[in-house]
């Protein structure tokens, strides 16, 4: 089998050039850990923050090369939780939605490799800023948290600007890339790998209710929306500019369009919502997966999707260096 070898490949020690996104509440240890045992590497997600369940699914990883990303903003306000992940020695860290400053410094003391994820071009300046070791793009059509970027335009206006300004740092492309194809399409953009979230969020090893999966398995990438309601029924305060895709269902219906009701009702709301969560509820509760639905037919492995994403990546990136022109 062909195998694409870059420099992210030789940086992380990986076979592929495929990193799972540290999704919230669903990538542990179990993933993060399938994901580096086939090739690539894993990252747990540290989320908002909880110390005993980031221990127990550090544990669920031993004996892999794994690494842990966390929402920034959110990790100021306990900035303990790095201290304490770093004693896991994670690969790397990866750090979103907000100034990565105050954490780098730290991250890089205990050897661990730095990589920022960026939605818009004054986030890859700050990355590089610090001198990020690694640089996400991460595209609109990704599931959860981002913000607006295409990636036909994101992913190759960030790669010129690292060759301009950071040649050494590693720029990785995310959102909506689900199966060779988009790794393919990535690399030719500019990317030396993927960041996989959606794909892997539908896999046997990510910690979704089976009704979430059942849900992804029959959407299709227009049944997605990019909505605040999330957090506001969860009374968590997401800075400006960014918001969460997630399916369309009975509770993005009824809400989105109506944020100034949902905040005066986030008292009843919000218990109504947290327990939907809890019980998997798939209408009235968000299910959080992005464009990339359309190409999921079925909850498969985490080692199955990173083979057959690498598979038929490295084979369309043969066809097309044996292409002959007119």
């Amino acid at each position: 089998m062909a195998v694409i070898t870059n420099r992210l490949t030789r940086t992380l020690n990986i076979r592929h050039p495929i990193i799972s996104a540290p999704m919230a509440f669903a990538a542990g240890g179990a993933l993060a850990a399938a994901v580096s045992a086939a090739g690539g590497l894993g990252l747990i997600g540290g989320g908002y923050g909880d110390s005993t369940w980031l221990d127990e699914q550090f544990d669920v990883a031993a004996g892999q090369r794994v690494g842990v990303g966390f929402i920034t903003w959110s990790l100021r306000k306990s900035p303990s939780l790095l201290t304490d992940v770093l004693r896991r020695k994670p690969v790397a860290v990866m750090l979103s939605f907000g100034d990565p400053r105050p954490f780098v410094a730290e991250i890089r003391n205990a050897g661990a490799l730095v990589i920022c994820q960026c939605q818009t071009i004054d986030h890859v300046w700050d990355a590089i800023d610090v001198g990020a070791d690694i640089i996400v793009a991460q595209n609109a059509e990704a599931g959860g948290h981002g913000a607006l970027r295409g990636a036909l335009s994101f992913v190759p206006e960030a790669a010129d600007l690292l060759a301009a300004h950071a040649p050494d740092a590693l720029l990785v492309a995310a959102g909506g890339i689900a199966d060779g194809r988009g790794l393919a399409a990535a690399l030719m953009l500019g990317a030396e790998g993927v960041l996989v979230g959606t794909r892997l969020w539908a896999s046997a090893e990510a910690l979704v209710h089976r009704r979430h999966h059942e849900a992804i398995v029959e959407a299709s990438g227009d049944e997605t929306i990019r909505t605040t309601i999330v957090d506001i029924a969860r009374q968590i305060p997401w800075p400006r500019g960014f918001t969460a895709r997630v399916r369309r269902n009975a509770f993005t219906a009824r809400w989105h369009g109506r944020e100034d009701l949902l905040e005066q009702s986030a008292a009843v709301e919000g218990p109504r919502y947290r327990q939907a969560f809890a019980e998997g509820d798939p209408d009235n509760a968000a299910v959080w997966f992005g464009e990339a639905a359309g190409l999921i037919g079925a909850i498969e492995p985490a080692s199955d999707i990173i083979e057959k994403m690498a598979t038929e990546a490295a084979g369309r990136l043969a066809a097309h260096a044996g292409a002959t022109l007119a």
